[in-house]
């Protein structure tokens, strides 16, 4: 599998902007809509929930919406028929299968980021009143789970009740669903005295001692707390001798590339322990599809197998992409037998650990010179060529497994002839800054008029498949656009290039995102999986992100906002010879001002990424990008390019809402004045009414005032509100990716002479 190199946009020093003193100020990318909580998050099939979200950017929030059809919301009315903000009724179907669903909101800028919503089938509770002390803890009824938030510094108490003799499962959802909880939590006695306690994210499996009452102690394990320490506390009954079945969790990115198209979802053998040594080895027959444990602590399964010289096979193990904590390694050894009682040799074959990521990764594996997302797993995929006929014995083991007892800790071992195939994985285009942030940003495809916004797709290549990738997404928005940078053969890298037009009106769509290759002759369609950051981290030296994959692709536009800078060919097709040097016209519009007099820019596209960067003139109308075809050795053909690089803008937030700000403010000013006029005239009617009169004039006094009272009010709101726009729209510096809109080169063959 080759793996190609590529780099994050990245500002540096006065290098690429000409303006070193404003890097260290400046903060990373235009603000985006991001959901961040809601609660409670979850309900139970076939119910309604009541549901408040907060979160960032979220103005003139409108529909919340989910990645399934059978989850809809509706916003909350008051008692007058108002709309209440920020607050939803969500409708579960009675159809709706329990699962994870992705909630987002629409706004101006349009889709948020997600946040996880839960269905499931138990009875759903939230606390009614704190729970900090033994003495107020929440009752928590059997087969229920609990929607609550950990308080800085606090512990959450619960109480049940349980006889003799029952099995009762613990189970507390935290960065499954995107918390930032990592939870203890605490099966104890009436008394408080702990019984049970489990600190690293796993299941609480209790044997219920006596009949009476129980509690639950819960707390983060360094004790923080606050809005994103969220959690679904589970308990439930379990029949005896069954499988706990917990949770259910979101994937890590690294799980995009399991399973292998066609595989079945149960192995067809299981290991049979005791297999732990050559002497116990358990035998099969290749090919081969197993399900193991490492389990106990420091436990080794052996396998023997009959293999001919020459035969090629394909290993894959997964085990870390199932989430778990493990990190498999496998050994295959020829045995030569001994003669006359003589002990068995054995000769190393094959030893196999880590599936690297397919592209770079950040060095300190999470935002520092790469992108916070790292596509390689600690499973196994690789080809086993048998050298000797004969008996061929395979070891695994967990590398992490040495004081670890886990049951949960499984594996899946299978062993094939050669069936080449791929997987996809896209993210945002990741920007850090040297002299700044190291940001893990969420991204929605919320996209501004005229903007073009640049994914990095990853492939991941199984069984030495090596063939072209040309990427495509469809069902997308009104005047929305994207163009695929195909994955050449033999590399891993492409990107998704996708573009608002100027004038696209508002939108929203869940598309479909696919990458199209040959697999023996034969068009395959794979889909391209979505990951983003759970929590948007602009600095992530303070914190570690928390990357996973989405359940579908949403794309929208805002209608509303333009981009700062469009950047596009003068004409979307261009053409040239092989060996001659293209000059490519560029034009561009701004609706912002930006730091710095120029933009470093560099082809993207996969024959052209060698190409020199060039610096943009940004306060210019346009200006113009120069491939050399013989430096790069361009063959004839066609070919989409597209150009991007780092600025740093002048960004202003809404700064329209100032004069409509400004427009309310003097029309209540008029308003309030004329009252003024109207409560001097009628005080003076009061003053000279007659006795008969004199009641009468006194309540259109009061009503006048009412009038001027809630005119004031609302100029004072006004003021407010001006305020607050005048210094939204106040103009900040923001350093964000840039990127033309895609250009197709075409590349014709030397003129004969």
């Amino acid at each position: 599998m080759m793996s190609r190199q590529f780099h994050p946009i990245v500002l540096a020093c006065a290098v690429s902007l000409g303006c070193a003193s404003m890097l260290l100020a400046q903060s990373v990318g235009l603000p985006a809509p991001r959901l961040l909580t809601t609660m409670p998050m979850g309900g139970k099939v076939g119910t309604q929930v009541e549901i408040a979200i907060t979160g960032e950017h979220l103005d003139e929030a409108g529909d919340l919406l989910f990645s399934d059809p059978r989850i809809k919301a509706i916003p909350k009315k008051d008692a007058a028929g108002k709309t209440v903000t920020y607050r939803y009724v969500v409708t579960i179907s009675p159809d709706c299968p329990a699962g994870l669903y992705e909630a987002r909101v629409m706004t101006r800028l349009g889709i948020s980021s997600s946040r996880i919503f839960a269905v499931g089938t138990l009875t759903e509770v939230v606390p009614a009143k704190p729970n900090k002390t033994l003495a107020t803890a929440q009752e928590l009824p059997l087969n229920s789970v609990c929607n609550s938030t950990i308080t800085d510094r606090s512990v959450d108490f619960f109480t049940f009740q349980a006889k003799k003799g029952m099995r009762l499962v613990v189970d507390c959802a935290t960065r499954g669903i995107d918390s930032k909880l990592n939870a203890t939590v605490i099966i104890a006695d009436s008394a408080g005295r702990d019984l049970l306690v489990e600190r690293r994210g796993g299941v609480l499996d209790f044997a219920v001692p006596k009949d009476g009452s129980y509690v639950i102690k819960l707390h983060e394990l360094t004790f923080k707390g606050g809005p994103a320490f969220y959690y679904r506390l589970g308990l439930w009954e379990q029949p005896a001798g069954t499988p706990i079945v917990r949770q259910a969790s979101t994937k890590p990115v690294n799980s995009y590339s399991w399973p292998p198209i066609g595989l079945s979802a149960q192995s067809k053998l299981a290991e049979v322990e005791p297999n732990n040594d050559g002497a116990h080895a358990q035998r099969i027959a290749l090919p081969c599809d197993i399900s193991g444990r490492f389990f106990p602590a420091a436990d080794v399964d052996v396998f023997e197998f009959e293999a001919k010289k020459g035969d090629q096979w394909w290993i894959e193990v997964v085990s870390e992409r199932f989430d778990l904590p493990t990190d498999p390694s496998l050994l295959v050894q020829h045995v030569v037998r001994g003669e006359k009682g003589a002990a068995d040799k054995l000769v190393d074959v094959l030893e196999l650990a880590d599936i690297p990521s397919p592209v770079k990764v950040s060095s300190n594996g999470y935002a520092y010179d790469g992108p916070p997302y790292n596509a390689g797993t600690s499973d196994i995929l690789g080809k086993l060529v048998i050298k000797e006929n004969g008996i061929h014995r395979l070891q695994m083991t967990d590398l992490f497994g040495g004081t670890r007892s886990e049951p949960n800790h499984s594996y899946r071992l299978i062993i094939r002839r050669a069936e080449p195939d791929f997987a996809l994985v896209a993210w945002a285009m990741h920007m850090e800054l040297r002299n700044g942030d190291r940001n893990a940003l969420s991204k929605p495809i919320a996209l501004r008029g005229g903007a073009t916004m640049a994914l990095e797709v990853v492939a991941f290549r199984r069984d030495g498949f090596d063939g072209d990738i040309d990427l495509s997404m469809e069902g997308l928005p009104k005047g929305v656009t994207a163009h695929g940078l195909k994955i050449p053969a033999g590399q891993s890298r492409g990107m998704m290039l996708i573009t608002a037009q100027e004038d696209a009106p508002r939108g929203y769509a869940n598309a479909t995102f696919v990458g199209r290759s040959k697999l023996d002759g034969k068009d395959v369609v794979r889909p391209c999986r979505l990951a983003s950051v759970a929590w948007p981290i602009p600095d992530s030296w303070g914190e570690i992100p928390s990357p996973r994959l989405l359940a579908d692709v949403p794309v929208s536009v805002s209608g509303f906002d333009r981009a700062p800078l469009t950047i596009a060919a003068k004409t979307p097709v261009v053409e040239a010879r092989v060996g001659e040097k293209l000059t490519i016209p560029l034009v561009y519009k701004r609706t912002s001002e930006f730091s710095g007099d120029k933009i470093q820019m560099r082809a993207i596209g996969a024959a052209f990424e060698k190409s020199p960067g060039f610096d943009l003139p940004i306060k210019a109308e346009g200006s113009q990008a120069v491939l050399d075809l013989g430096a790069l050795k361009i063959a004839p053909g066609e070919y989409l390019v597209s150009f991007l690089g780092g600025a740093v803008v002048k960004y202003r937030h809404q700064p329209e809402s100032v004069a409509a700000a400004e427009a309310a403010s003097k029309k209540i000013s008029v308003e309030v004045k004329t009252l003024e006029a109207e409560v001097k005239k009628v005080a003076s009617d009061v003053q000279a009414a007659p006795p008969a009169k004199k009641e009468q004039m006194v309540k259109a006094m009061a009503a006048v005032n009412a009038k001027m009272k809630a005119a004031t009010e609302a100029l004072n709101a006004t003021k407010d509100q001006l305020k607050r726009a005048t210094e939204a729209a106040q103009p900040r510096d923001i350093a964000d990716i840039v990127v033309c809109e895609p250009i197709t080169i075409r590349v014709k063959p030397m003129e004969k002479k």
